[in-house]
């Protein structure tokens, strides 16, 4: 089975074909960067006309560089929610149009369930179960998986997530747009001990983030030590790093606390964030350090793609779920809500 995947629940517009014999044959994304950047954020407006422009050529790309042609596409996904509802409209419509003119099912797909089900297209794949950290701009989340569509929240943020704090810091250090992969870059010229920022929540019991107090927590050191420092650009590297160390302390002591409650060993983290690079070694650390094993996606998938949701469509068009001619793109969208696999 063959699936076309489409992803424009946001600012990127991701296409991908995935095969249920050949794995991912093709995906092509297409960032929206340089048309955010001026505004220092996410215009959502300008996102969906963006979509309308690029979603189209994307899936012909995709199905040239597959060597196929429309008629060899068994199904389609596309991302229903959550995320801006004009760029969503964009994807899901045209993505149930293709699937009505080519003759094949279609479904649409939870954008934090592709985030999901990620690190399942790697080789080797974790096997279930096991907990999730969903850590992008949108969302920080801990979640104990079952199966596919058996999911139960275990800790979320209260405020900001972790990525879009990462955003607003690195604004605040003057940082260009986007803001979170220019932070780690800063950090890395930091000096680890010259601050220490607070570890929210990890004072206490429970799985959930606070993330906000840690922006206005450098915002008040920043504002504190720039005006007498000898080496401002200095400081402003050392402010990153400690930013950076109190974020992932804070998410590697919620996660090692999440595998002991659930009595799971695998460990997933995906989204944007989990790219991070000392995020990733402090927590393969730590993790192991307990007898436990971490999965990533690679670069590539950690960030919005059409191929999670082409894996996440599969999974659910091969159980012979889909969607009816109508549609209802959801702007918020509560993953407990989705059907396992066996559910109609």
């Amino acid at each position: 089975m063959r699936v076309l995947g489409i992803e424009t629940s946001c600012d990127e517009t991701g296409v991908a074909i995935y095969d249920s014999v050949g794995g991912l044959l093709a995906h092509a994304l297409y960032s929206q960067i340089a048309i955010h950047a001026q505004y220092g954020g996410v215009v959502p407006e300008l996102a969906s006309r963006d979509h309308v422009r690029k979603t189209l050529p994307l899936i012909r790309e995709v199905l040239e560089s597959a060597g196929l042609a429309a008629g060899a596409i068994d199904g389609v996904a596309y991302t229903a929610g959550p995320g801006l509802i004009g760029a969503l409209l964009v994807g899901a419509a045209l993505g149930r149009s293709l699937a009505w003119a080519w003759g094949v099912p279609a479904i649409g797909v939870h954008h934090m369930e592709g985030h999901l089900l990620a690190p399942l297209l790697e080789d080797p794949a974790p096997a279930f179960p096991f907990v999730a950290l969903l850590v992008s701009g949108g969302h920080t989340q801990l979640v104990d998986v079952a199966g596919v569509g058996q999911y139960r929240i275990l800790g979320e943020s209260l405020d900001d997530a972790a990525g879009e704090a990462f955003d607003k810091t690195a604004k605040i250090l003057g940082l260009p747009y986007p803001g979170g992969p220019e932070l780690a870059r800063l950090a890395e010229q930091g000096d680890p001990r010259r601050f220490r920022f607070p570890r929210p929540m990890t004072d206490r019991p429970g799985l959930d983030f606070s993330f906000s107090g840690l922006k206005t927590f450098a915002l008040n050191t920043l504002h504190n030590e720039i005006p007498g420092a000898a080496d401002p650009a200095q400081t402003r590297a050392d402010i990153a790093r400690a930013f950076e160390d109190a974020v992932v302390d804070t998410l590697v002591i919620k996660c090692r606390r999440a595998l002991k409650a659930s009595g799971h060993r695998r460990l997933i983290l995906a989204g944007g964030v989990s790219a991070n690079r000392r995020l990733r070694r402090e927590m393969d650390s730590a993790i192991a350090a307990v007898g436990g094993e971490t999965y990533y996606p690679r670069p590539a998938l950690c960030t919005d793609n059409g191929a999670m949701i082409a894996y996440a469509g599969w999974q659910r068009l091969r159980a012979g779920q889909h969607e009816p001619l109508s549609f209802a793109p959801r702007a918020r969208w509560a993953m407990e809500s989705l059907p396992g696999l066996g559910e109609a």
